[in-house]
């Protein structure tokens, strides 16, 4: 991992370290021995504090719910939530119900984090904490991926919610029943209600809400057997008496969570408000909790927390250790039951009861997944643990050994732009061109970036297989890949197709606008587009704002730069074919910056497709059109003093256009957890490397990369 590349992306998305600047952070992280931070952390799992005596002598199980609660509120959806960021640590995370006391885990741990400093976030201390303690307990493990950088705030929680901004972009309409985009199906728990659908202990209807909120982490039925039976075969559930944990720390954050249960610890800790643990032994790993579930008959009862659970039937149920002492029954959650009551689930538990091995090995890579899935590519991975990719990484191939020329595919593009027989072309500057198509194909290819999960972006070029050529807006973009086929006929292997696509879409903007734009070559293509079902952009029709607002925070971009992208050029043909009248750009030669100028100058009117009923906006008395998102632009008071500098500057509007443009496309770049293949001064915007560079020249971003000849 270079220290350089780190930097830059560290900066371009606004990382703070926690008060240390990044070069300092970069520093720490490339001398963190990773292997001495797991020996500690075994140290602290049994040396049990009073202010929070462990359960058995052993914090494993504690620590293995703060890394999955840390992890758990990842969700597919828009690829928020997860431990990077460890934003468990602040509100509104910290005081969901669901992690009542997990704050104990992180100040069992804070003696570890004292001593490794800034190297080692909280981020990869949670999760490797999780590791360490399923390990002590003889469970398996498969790596360990590395890099995570702690966010100096629960911001970009908040639409995980509960609050406006989540009702914004994932409103819940019944809390207990939420849909996706949300994660869970219940505001402030990580998946669903333990005790059943809405309170009520159905098996039968838990299962499907299992299926479904697992899914949208995700993950399909046997990791979600897996890692339900895992979990629960450590440790136990708290609830000792119905008078509840206190006051979460955003109520009182000088005695969080107290407990209200005689001394609020041990066996009168409350936390989940169920009680008991799962298996005989709570502190070591194997299958018994399957053999357990499917062995004995279950009733319902409510337990001392005041809540439904599972007892078994008959005067002589099986017991475990008491947490300080002594024994207590085992139990069951209305989830776990439902693991049994459901066909498929109940098979996949009979196979893993039958086979603990097989077991170990699903329980491993499920919970790898887990607490990796926000990471994005194997790419980004640091440290001596990391294991080979895993499908949900999406690995790609390494590019060409030997790279094309980019020199001689310039003039097949420029050729290209006035010369199709697959697209219908536009007037642009006085001209038949399909420039505004050719640039449509690399924004919608590299636009499905997002800096939240890391997926996304156009390397791999996915765009040219199902699901993402079906999806509407992308309607046209095959017949655009066809026209450019001949070009990638005539090269080769040597250039891939993710190369094409971007450094073709930077041809068509630098002909049609005379900006200069840099490109990195170096992409590699995909053999299939598995993987990238939910990294569609989301659409807000009736709330073109958020709409807005949300693309610019999944890009990971600034309110310029989102402002910059709405000016690029855009197809009147593409805009046909998603149902809308025309487009802003007119047949006559125009500045750069006429979105702007025109956004800003004419009257906008409502407007109705006849055919297609799509809302628009068209100009008083001309031809132009304009959508909902555009006027939004004008609307809002921050994107419209913006807007009135680049419609007073083009040649601002140019440099900026030029940077955010060149930031989506190498978005995808990674080196390492936070480095960039393509930066070449990491205190540098990307555009900035080459400020002199002449239009029609191919500015490499990186003089260094392999691939620029």
């Amino acid at each position: 991992m270079k220290l350089g590349s780190l930097l830059f992306y560290l900066i371009a998305l606004g990382v703070h370290c926690q008060g240390h600047s990044v070069h300092e952070y970069a520093e720490a992280l490339s001398k963190l021995d990773f292997m001495s931070v797991k020996k500690d952390i075994e140290a602290v799992l049994t040396n049990s504090q009073e202010f929070w005596p462990a359960d058995y002598g052993h914090y494993g199980p504690l620590m293995i719910r703060l890394a999955w609660h840390c992890s758990g509120a990842y969700r597919n959806s828009d690829g928020r939530g997860g431990c990077n960021g460890a934003r468990i640590r602040f509100d509104p995370e910290r005081s969901w119900p669901d992690n009542t006391n997990v704050e104990k885990a992180r100040r069992v741990l804070w003696p570890v984090k004292e001593k490794y400093g800034i190297g080692l976030s909280w981020g990869d201390l949670i999760v490797l904490a999780g590791d360490v303690a399923i390990e002590s307990m003889g469970g398996p493990i498969l790596g360990f991926c590395g890099g995570r950088i702690d966010d100096s705030d629960g911001s970009a929680s908040a639409p995980l919610g509960p609050s406006p901004e989540q009702e914004a972009v994932a409103p819940c309409g019944v809390d207990g029943d939420c849909d996706s985009p949300l994660g869970p199906t219940t505001m402030g728990l990580i998946y669903v209600n333990p005790e059943g659908p809405m309170g009520q202990p159905d098996p039968a209807g838990s299962a499907p809400e299992i299926r479904d909120t697992f899914a949208r982490m995700g993950m399909n039925d046997v990791e979600t057997v897996a890692l339900i039976g895992g979990g629960h075969s450590f440790g136990k559930c708290h609830g000792a008496c119905p008078n509840g944990a206190g006051p979460s720390p955003k109520m009182d954050p000088t005695n969080p969570w107290p407990g209200l249960c005689g001394t609020g610890k041990l066996a009168d800790a409350f936390t989940s408000g169920f009680e008991g643990p799962w298996t005989h032994n709570p502190i070591k790993w194997d299958n018994s909790f399957f053999k357990i579930l499917l062995g004995h008959e279950w009733e319902v009862h409510t337990g001392p927390g005041g809540h439904f659970q599972w007892r078994v039937v008959g005067s002589n149920p099986p017991t475990a250790p008491g947490p300080a002492g002594g024994t207590q029954p085992l139990m069951m959650l209305t989830t776990d039951i439902a693991l049994r009551t459901d066909p498929a689930y109940l098979a996949i538990s009979q196979s893993f009861a039958d086979n603990e091995s097989y077991f170990s090995e699903t329980f491993a890579r499920a919970w790898y997944k887990l607490t990796s899935r926000d990471m994005g590519p194997v790419t980004r991975c640091v440290g001596p643990m990391v294991p080979p990719p895993l499908p949900f990484q999406l690995a790609l191939p390494p590019p060409s050994a030997t790279p094309v020329n980019f020199k001689h595919v310039r003039p097949e593009i420029v050729r290209l732009l006035t010369v199709s027989n697959t697209v219908s072309p536009d007037m642009i500057n006085g001209r038949s061109s399909i420039s505004a198509w050719v640039n449509q194909l690399a924004w919608n290819c590299a636009s499905t970036f997002r800096v939240t999960n890391f997926f996304g972006g156009c390397n791999g070029a996915r765009i040219r297989f199902s699901p993402q050529k079906d999806w509407p807006e992308n309607a046209g973009m095959s017949q655009v890949i066809d026209a450019l086929s001949p070009i990638k006929q005539r090269f080769g292997p040597a250039l891939s197709w993710a190369d094409l696509i971007v450094y073709a879409g930077q041809v068509a903007i630098e002909e049609s606008t005379g900006a200069s734009l840099e490109f990195c070559p170096g992409r590699t293509d995909a053999s299939d587009g598995s993987g990238t079902e939910t990294q569609r952009p989301r659409f807000f029709p009736n709330d073109p704002l958020t709409e807005l607002r949300e693309s610019q925070a999944l890009l990971g971009l600034t309110a310029r730069e989102l402002v910059a992208l709405k000016g690029q050029p855009r197809s009147a043909a593409y805009q046909q074919l998603q149902g809308y009248a025309g487009s802003w750009m007119s047949t006559q030669q125009s500045l750069p910056n006429a979105y702007f100028t025109l956004l800003l100058g004419e009257v906008w009117e409502p407007y109705t497709n006849p055919v297609s009923g799509q809302a628009q906006y068209k100009a008083r008395g001309k031809d132009l059109f304009m959508l909902p998102t555009d006027l939004w632009i004008r609307y809002d008071a921050e994107y419209e003093a913006i807007a009135q500098e680049f419609a007073s500057d083009s040649q601002l509007f140019l440099r900026e256009f030029q940077s955010a443009w060149t930031k989506v496309m190498i978005a995808d770049r990674f080196k390492g957890p936070y480095g960039n293949q393509c930066t070449a001064d990491p205190r540098k915007p990307p555009s900035a490397n080459h400020p002199e560079g002449r239009r029609g020249d191919i500015n490499f971003i990186n003089s260094k990369c392999p691939f620029a000849h």
